[in-house]
């Protein structure tokens, strides 16, 4: 029975006096529960925020991550994070692919693929997204499209140790439903889900079974408890939720 994970993914938000009401509020919410936990959560904060919940989580329930990493281990690259820079700071997780990095920052398969293998090597979990726009879903692309995108990732990991398959975590963000008034049902996340499930136990069947795939189209306190009871939905990479103690504790209560 996989555990369910819910990762609050900050985005470029955030500053040091909200911060530490929002993570103080996070580690009383989870403690007053301490007996029936239920599920993991952590948070991926921006970089310069990790020192911070270094000091704050520390010892608490919540893990802490970043929201990206470099490829490369050192070395002349202005404005780049390493990994073992992460692991100064005590990272668990660290969130490879987002859509939002592959829009902006014109990330490709193959890059998405290098940065999750520096991630494992480091000992980090990467949370691996992968997800289809509008556009490619009104196509009928959008198994073409996860599929390559996660397939760039396992060939990566085939090729060094086909068993750190099992130790990435996969995220499914569908982006015609993040922030567009579209909505993915919960059947509609789960056949995407499964069918990634399907594809990485044809690469390794230990993966395919313990795995975590987190939903993040949008996942909230009134629509958690409905995704989450998905059998192949392991959880949520939550954006806007995440900043608010109350919706985020709400939906690792639903988990």
């Amino acid at each position: 029975m996989r555990r369910k994970l819910v990762v609050g993914n900050w985005k470029m938000n955030g500053n040091l006096a909200a911060n530490a009401v929002l993570l103080s509020e996070i580690v009383a919410g989870l403690a007053a529960n301490a007996a029936h936990p239920g599920a993991d959560c952590a948070v991926c904060v921006p970089a310069p925020y990790l020192a911070q919940c270094q000091a704050q989580l520390s010892g608490s329930q919540v893990a802490w991550g970043a929201q990206d990493v470099s490829a490369q281990a050192s070395g002349a690259y202005t404005g780049e994070v390493s990994v073992a820079m992460l692991q100064d700071f005590g990272c668990r997780y660290v969130i490879l692919g987002h859509s939002e990095r592959r829009a902006y920052h014109q990330e490709d398969d193959a890059l998405v693929a290098s940065k999750t293998v520096a991630a494992l090597r480091a000992g980090l979990t990467p949370i691996v997204c992968v997800g289809e726009t509008l556009a490619q879903r009104d196509c009928g692309q959008t198994a073409l499209v996860v599929q390559a995108q996660l397939g760039a990732v396992l060939a990566a990991l085939a090729g060094a140790d086909g068993a750190d398959v099992a130790k990435i975590v996969l995220a499914y963000e569908p982006v015609w439903a993040i922030g567009t008034g579209k909505t993915a049902t919960p059947q509609m996340a789960q056949d995407v889900h499964a069918l990634l499930r399907t594809q990485l136990a044809q690469a390794n069947a230990a993966a395919g079974v313990s795995v975590q795939i987190l939903y993040g189209g949008s996942m909230k306190p009134d629509n958690a408890g409905e995704l989450m009871a998905m059998p192949d939905i392991d959880g949520g990479l939550i954006g806007g939720a995440a900043l608010k103690a109350a919706d985020f504790l709400a939906i690792i209560r639903a988990a």
